[in-house]
């Protein structure tokens, strides 16, 4: 873990940030890589959060891979930047539904950022419309995160696909007892409450040595081992697009605080409509309603109360070299990610 290199020389200057980020127990954290176009939707993400009010931080885990570039625009939308070494699973068996989930190991990292005593993960696909900062004041010693759907067909490989059985309608099509017992619930692993740990963080690190690779790499490994302590919460905090055509009925879009733009082709800064289903009215509105949110100007850190703070201050070229060495966590910790 990095020192705390706050000096006496800029005391003055940090005094009121590094005290805001000592009393923050609660952050929101997302996981980033590569020097792909994934960071426009970090951006979107730090924005949407701002937009609902919440009063606690985005924390970007990010591979040593993240060009430059990338990581200042970062900080310059108040993000709170920790870079992490990427986690692999065991040699020789990465056969996985998408070639690029074996990266996505490395989230596991996270359970290592202790100067949180809570923490709600977000994919950089997700966009946040209303407030959720309640999340953090769940029960703690559990694990939250809303039910998946397996009708889509990255799930054909699966014993529930194979006989139409799906958690989000459980009545529709009975589990055969012939089959054994029924499987435990599932979740999708782009939104969870978790509690950061060490003792959990290590655990988690030596169980994947032992584990071998499924098709849903770091998602199915975190439903085996978090399965005692998984808690479902509504589809509302999740929004898998795919339950708009799979499970209308168990939506309603007027309450939907989360969405998760996972489906092929819904990514917002690379959506043309012409994918399977990518022509729906709805689905349209949802990628309208997350690019208001990332052009709009008046969202950006810099237009914040802490932002401008620090602009005023002269501290943002400060905070963008900590960032570099992986320290701004130490120092900044805005209100409003």
């Amino acid at each position: 873990m990095a020192p705390d290199i706050t000096t006496a020389a800029l005391a003055n200057k940090t005094n009121g940030l590094v005290k805001q980020a000592s009393i923050s127990s609660c952050a929101y954290v997302t996981f980033l890589a590569g020097d792909g176009d994934y960071w426009k939707g970090v951006v979107g993400l730090a924005k949407g959060l701002r937009k609902a009010g919440s009063k606690y931080p985005l924390v970007v885990a990010m591979l040593p891979d993240v060009p430059e570039e990338h990581r200042k625009i970062l900080v310059s939308q108040g993000c709170i930047l920790r870079e992490i070494e990427p986690v692999h699973p065991p040699e020789n068996q990465t056969q996985f539904a998408m070639a690029y989930y074996v990266i996505n190991y490395s989230k596991l990292r996270i359970w290592e950022f202790v100067e949180y005593s809570k923490m709600i993960y977000l994919d950089g696909d997700i966009q946040v419309f209303g407030n959720i900062d309640h999340l953090f004041d769940m029960e703690d010693g559990y694990f939250y995160a809303v039910m998946d759907c397996f009708c889509e067909k990255t799930w054909s490989n699966s014993p529930q696909y194979k006989i139409g059985y799906c958690q989000q309608c459980p009545d529709k099509v009975q589990w055969p007892s012939e089959m054994g017992p029924k499987p435990p619930l599932y979740f999708n692993a782009g939104m969870f409450v978790y509690e950061p740990n060490l003792s959990t963080y290590h655990d988690l690190l030596t169980t994947l040595k032992v584990t071998p690779p499924t098709l849903f790499a770091e998602q199915d490994f975190l439903n085996m081992f978090f399965r005692d302590i998984y808690r479902p919460i509504p589809s509302n905090y999740n929004l898998v697009l795919a339950m708009l055509w799979r499970h209308p009925e168990n939506i309603n879009l007027d309450q939907v605080k989360v969405v998760h733009y996972c489906a092929a082709g819904s990514k917002p800064w690379r959506y043309t409509g012409k994918e399977e289903n990518m022509d729906r009215e709805d689905i349209k509105m949802l990628v309208k309603k997350w690019w208001d949110i990332y052009d709009d100007e008046s969202l950006d850190y810099r237009n914040t109360e802490a932002g401008a703070r620090a602009e005023a201050d002269g501290l943002q070229p400060f905070l963008a070299a900590l960032s570099e060495a992986g320290v701004v966590h130490y120092i900044t910790a805005p209100s409003a990610a």
